[in-house]
């Protein structure tokens, strides 16, 4: 693809995002020559939040994971992971 435009120089990723916000990275970037790549040992960020549960609710999700040997936040990520992938699954058809 010819008459890529240049990417500019940024003093900071805040810069950086506001500009790719407000541009097309196809007039920067010839897509057509990408290539697939694998990053084995980036880890997915996550994020601490509160949440209160019933206490049986609670109760029964640990009974779950312990039946399941597996901590009972990790089987609560994955129902939530399932359920919303579900739904988007719904919302976008």
């Amino acid at each position: 693809m010819s008459n890529l435009k240049k990417i500019p120089k940024f003093k900071s990723t805040k810069e950086e995002a506001e500009f790719w916000e407000a541009h097309d990275s196809a007039d920067y970037v010839d897509w057509s020559q990408a290539k697939k790549t694998v990053f084995p040992n980036l880890k997915t960020s996550t994020e601490s939040i509160s949440l209160r549960l019933p206490s049986p609710l609670l109760a029964r999700i640990r009974e779950l994971a312990n039946e399941r040997d597996v901590p009972y936040q990790s089987l609560m990520k994955v129902y939530l992971s399932d359920r919303v992938r579900g739904e988007l699954k719904v919302t976008h058809k």
